[in-house]
């Protein structure tokens, strides 16, 4: 037997341990999944969970599911089930990944995400944009994007707003749903080829992502990483639609008023917070990454 093919383990886990741990998985997963199901069928929008699950598009199956990254292994005949993924291996009694089943595709796409995030890491985070992104998207706009949802301001003001303030979003996503009218009022024309360039960790678009990424390596990256930046990703997005121009008191948030003074501060407050946050979720990411490509 090869030494690429022998279980690389950070640890082994009994069957009762990694039971109680998917257990866990699904009592943090399992309601917000049903719950959007439910709004699904009756039509009913909510902003922040309905947007992860449909922007990000995540197979809410695959989220749902829990299972061990890469260096762990599993004990117990519960863990045959796994084996039904070709990318587990079962050797010397114990289930795990087979990091020979990595593919060279994922191994780059892997190498240039881990760049991508230590770039943003270095980069001095950006903490004066107060989340003007969002009033970017309905700048002049007679199509208001999340039209479910009501605006707390009037065109007139949110015109107002957008052109007495400087617009500084680098993240690419957020700025190609800008209007034709706004784009040209922002700092910067991030692409999508220059990802690296812009990216920094005060963007809170920028921590969602670490959702993003997380599962878009699945099943390599492991579930409890994916949760976790799963529940981040909420956390920004409620920042993001409470300084937006939306009103969004009726689904439990209070508005950040970014158009003044004191909300600014605070903007800036729920920033530094999410961005040490994300850094502690990027430590554990970067380490699961690294360890597909080594």
């Amino acid at each position: 037997m090869s030494s690429e093919s022998t279980i690389h383990q950070s640890g082994v886990l009994m069957e009762s341990e990694w039971k109680n741990l998917e257990e866990q998985h699904h009592q943090r997963l399992d309601p917000l999944i049903s719950d959007f199901q439910q709004r699904r069928q009756e039509r009913i929008r909510q902003p922040v969970i309905d947007f992860l699950f449909e922007y990000y598009q995540c197979n809410r199956k695959w989220l749902a599911q829990w299972r061990p990254g890469l260096g762990t292994a599993l004990k117990g005949r519960a863990a045959s089930k796994f084996l039904e993924d070709p990318r587990y291996q079962e050797l010397a009694g114990v289930v795990s990944l087979d990091p020979t089943k990595i593919e060279s595709k994922l191994k780059d796409r892997v190498k240039w995400i881990v760049t991508l995030l230590e770039t943003a890491r270095l980069r001095a985070p950006r903490l004066n944009c107060y989340g003007l992104h969002e009033w970017a998207m309905v700048y002049k706009c007679s199509n208001i994007r999340h039209e479910s949802t009501p605006l707390r301001l009037s065109s007139k003001e949110i015109e107002s707003v957008v052109e007495s303030h400087p617009i500084r979003c680098g993240h690419y996503d957020a700025f190609r749903f800008f209007t034709p009218e706004a784009k040209p009022l922002n700092q910067f024309t991030p692409e999508l080829e220059d990802r690296e360039e812009h990216e920094q960790f005060g963007c809170v678009h920028f921590n969602m992502d670490l959702y993003k990424w997380c599962y878009k390596c699945a099943p390599w990256t492991s579930a409890e990483l994916t949760r976790k930046c799963f529940f981040h990703a909420i956390r920004a997005r409620e920042i993001d639609m409470r300084a937006s121009p939306y009103d969004v008191m009726g689904f439990g948030l209070s508005p950040i008023l970014i158009e003044t003074a004191a909300g600014k501060k605070e903007y800036q407050d729920c920033q530094e917070q999410l961005m040490a946050d994300g850094k502690l979720l990027l430590d554990q990411l970067l380490e699961e990454l690294r360890a597909i490509v080594h």
